[in-house]
């Protein structure tokens, strides 16, 4: 299964300077499958530490943090010759052994000739509450579930893959590749993009395995909370963790405390979200008053959105059943369009691009904001092929911005001053946008 993040690896690994890697991501979206690819293809051999599968490698960081006798330790231990020229080692799991994640620091100030690359399952949470880590010492690299671009290749739609990729013209897309690639895109929304989902979609082409091993990742993540969790915050983590589809299926989708429990209160729940977030199992989209630049400074803490990491596993939470694939465009509309609105965020987020969303006093609200360089375009996210747009011309006749965006089901077109965007083209949206606005 090809992953596009190798790309960003194989540039760290020339890059004159290169630090220590830090792989961030999600339990279970791939981190170990793709740095063990990585060494397969880029070195002569790579020398893997698991920490939570053989605890007891922790003891080669015992009583020194220094690289040179690091290296050391674990040519004895694995009876290897580690070589700074043609060797990757991959601390895995490196949130079990903080001697092995400190030691990074000292990778970078004395052992830069060594090729380092460290993963882990809630690495977010660890290093927010790790005193002293040098954040300036180590690279970072974010993994996410697998995009629709990254699933279509897994399928082997190679061609159709390799023309969505480098599309950017902003003129409607042949109908046949537009229906073709919204067939692909409906089941990408129900498998999603945890790759041992993909996988069993491949083998099978059954979406009852997908649902059995999405649930099963589900679980696991059920058990991570007991186990890494703080004990006081667990149950509050499950609550909030298995509120997320309710809250989604409301027509107002702002996070509301009491969907958790009647009389809930944001003060008893705010860690557990920090958590979710800092674990990146969740994305936090919140509320600005006033869309100006920068739209940061215009957010409120007090009111935000919730979204899952990963589509599938909103549409296991919510048993949504295996034949909304098939009804035309019910599994678009299921919870009034919500699983349109998570796939947006994981795209955009991808991309690295903060989101944001905007209400008016009850008249209108736009799902989305986004500041891309010195413009700031309104999103509205349709489920089906409605051209209603009455929140847009709200806010157009309020900001006037240079342009609108539509993402929906709908071909590519431009609708006076609103570009419709397929949903399955979101990944294009920046040619698209430097075309338009030239």
């Amino acid at each position: 299964m090809e992953r596009e993040q190798i790309v960003q690896l194989k540039k760290w690994k020339t890059d004159a300077r290169r630090k220590p890697l830090l792989l961030m991501g999600a339990r279970q979206v791939g981190k170990t499958f793709l740095l063990k690819a990585f060494g397969d293809q880029e070195y002569r051999q790579t020398v893997y530490l698991n920490f939570e599968d053989k605890p007891k490698l922790k003891s080669l960081f015992k009583d020194s943090l220094n690289p040179k006798e690091i290296i050391r330790n674990m040519e004895i231990e694995f009876e290897v010759s580690v070589s700074s020229e043609d060797t990757l080692i991959i601390f895995d799991e490196v949130q079990e052994c903080p001697e092995a994640l400190n030691s990074l620091k000292y990778f970078n100030e004395t052992a830069k000739e060594y090729h380092v690359c460290a993963a882990g399952s809630l690495l977010g949470v660890k290093l927010m509450h790790t005193k002293g880590f040098p954040v300036g010492q180590v690279n970072f690299q974010h993994l996410y579930p697998l995009s629709f671009l990254e699933f279509l290749h897994a399928l082997g739609e190679l061609k159709l893959h390799e023309f969505l990729n480098s599309y950017s013209e902003l003129t409607p897309l042949p109908a046949s590749v537009h229906e073709k690639t919204l067939h692909f895109f409906k089941i990408y929304l129900y498998v999603g993009g945890m790759p041992e989902a993909v996988n069993a979609y491949l083998e099978s082409k059954n979406i009852l395995d997908v649902t059995a091993v999405l649930q099963a990742i589900l679980q696991a993540y059920s058990l991570d909370f007991a186990k890494h969790a703080p004990k006081n915050q667990i149950m509050k983590i499950n609550q909030v963790w298995e509120s997320i589809p309710g809250q989604l299926a409301k027509e107002n989708k702002k996070f509301i405390y009491s969907v958790i429990r009647k009389g809930a209160r944001a003060k008893e729940f705010e860690e557990a979200i920090q958590w979710l977030a800092e674990a990146q199992m969740i994305y936090k989209v919140h509320n600005i008053s006033t869309p100006k630049l920068p739209l940061e400074a215009y957010a409120s803490l007090d009111f935000f959105k919730i979204y899952l990491l990963d589509i599938g596993l909103l549409c296991a939470m919510a048993h949504l059943p295996p034949k909304a694939l098939i009804e035309g465009d019910t599994l678009f509309q299921e919870f009034r369009g919500a699983l349109v609105e998570n796939y947006v965020v994981q795209e955009l987020t991808r991309n690295e691009q903060p989101l944001y969303y905007w209400t008016s006093e009850g008249k209108a609200e736009i799902d989305f904001i986004l500041q891309r360089e010195n413009h700031i375009f309104p999103i509205e996210v349709k489920s089906g092929n409605s051209k209603r747009k009455q929140s847009l011309r709200v806010y157009q006749d309020k900001y006037q911005p240079k342009l609108a965006l539509r993402f929906s089901p709908m071909n590519l077109r431009k609708d006076g001053k609103i570009l419709n965007c397929p949903l399955y083209l979101i990944h294009r949206l920046g040619d698209l946008l430097e075309n338009k606005l030239q």
